[in-house]
């Protein structure tokens, strides 16, 4: 099979979609691997490395749209790179289509098979594609936060684990997933007071026991939230609905009730945000005040870290990679229930029924179409 790589062009996105590694296990497998010029150079991988793992280059995005059965990508396609999918074509990244009508319309329109990491399981029922990004972007969250916490950013001018006589600052985690308890162990490890809210007892149990006692729990109530944030220096929202848009947790009149210059850091806003006033930025320009609170919203925060985030995901989809090119997406999915749910769209049918639900359009499930 033809597998294509190509550059990521979304601003300031860093990762690349295959590694050499991955690049050498495919063509050892008999697969001709195709990546454009520069692809990895965000990454620190440069086409030379890419040419010793047995892939060719391509000059230019074209080329991999127009000769690959298989696109590997990290972000969900842009409007030019939507242009260039087709029928028959599988397309493999993170897609997040449930807070994004245009893209799902153009994915249909355009009739490619979009298998989506973001909601492939696995025999636990977590999310094994979105994990290595959820550690990444939970780790940055608090590093983040204390940045934009700093007064020259418009923050409160307060240090995260504080000094010797001065307290520390309090950082409220809503949601204890793989989110919450990466940004719970970097916050808690910079010596802050944090707090962490789910709405699982069993998750909350388990939080308190890993940190032995190191951050508060606290069963995530409508009440219980409205009374934390009012002391709140930071919250981290870190709260998941695979494949749906994310529930709005904190509206704009809460923030009237948080100190001046507290930071918001919205790790969820690839799926529309957990704040009511959350809007996506860039690495390029990560902030923006509303009613005197700092927001965080950078829709792609792993790829601060690039070279980290393309190898952790690297690691985790190349099983799945591998099966669709040996096998075809029909016979990988048919045999691998957990790859199956990754199946958002194809020839022009909405395959995600939560996506469908989101925005209001008919879907069936992945189970419908391959027994069809």
């Amino acid at each position: 099979m033809q597998i294509g790589c190509p550059k990521e062009i979304k601003p300031q996105e860093f990762r690349v979609g295959l590694t050499p590694a991955a690049a050498a296990e495919a063509a050892a497998h008999g697969h001709q691997v195709l990546v454009e010029a520069g692809a990895g150079l965000g990454a620190g991988f440069s086409d030379e490395d890419y040419l010793a793992a047995g892939a060719r280059i391509a000059p230019d995005a074209a080329a991999i749209y127009g000769d690959c059965e298989l696109i590997v990508k990290v972000k969900e396609p842009q409007p030019a790179e939507r242009a260039m999918l087709r029928r028959g074509q599988v397309l493999f990244a993170y897609l997040h289509l449930a807070p994004d009508p245009e893209q799902t319309r153009d994915l249909l329109a355009c009739g490619v098979t979009a298998i989506a990491y973001e909601t492939v399981t696995d025999m636990r029922g977590a999310l094994p594609l979105l994990a290595p990004m959820s550690e990444v972007a939970g780790r940055l969250a608090p590093q983040v936060g204390a940045w934009a916490l700093q007064k020259a950013n418009g923050g409160r001018g307060v240090l995260l684990g504080g000094v010797p006589g001065v307290g520390p600052a309090n950082v409220l985690i809503i949601g204890g997933g793989v989110v919450g308890a990466a940004a719970a162990r970097v916050a808690v490890g910079m010596g802050a007071n944090v707090t962490v809210m789910d709405r699982s007892l069993p998750r909350l149990s388990w939080l308190d026991d890993n940190f032995m006692g190191k951050l508060a729990t606290r069963h995530a109530s409508a009440a219980a939230t409205a009374e934390l944030v009012q002391a709140a220096d930071m919250v981290v929202g870190a709260v998941l609905v695979p494949g749906a848009a994310t529930p709005k947790l904190l509206s704009r009149a809460a923030l009237a009730t948080m100190p001046r210059g507290a930071v918001l850091v919205d790790v969820a806003i690839d799926q529309g945000g957990c704040f009511e006033t959350s809007r996506p930025t860039t690495h390029q320009d990560p902030i923006y005040e509303v009613d005197g609170v700092i927001h965080y919203c950078v829709a792609n925060m792993p790829g601060a870290v690039a070279r980290t985030s393309t190898q952790a995901l690297g690691n985790a989809t190349l099983p799945f990679l591998l099966a669709l090119a040996d096998k075809g997406w029909r016979r990988a999915l048919a045999d691998d229930a957990h790859l199956r749910a990754g199946l958002s769209t194809h020839e022009g049918q909405l395959t995600s029924p939560p996506v469908g639900e989101a925005l209001g359009m008919a879907a069936i499930t992945p189970d419908q179409l391959l027994a069809g």
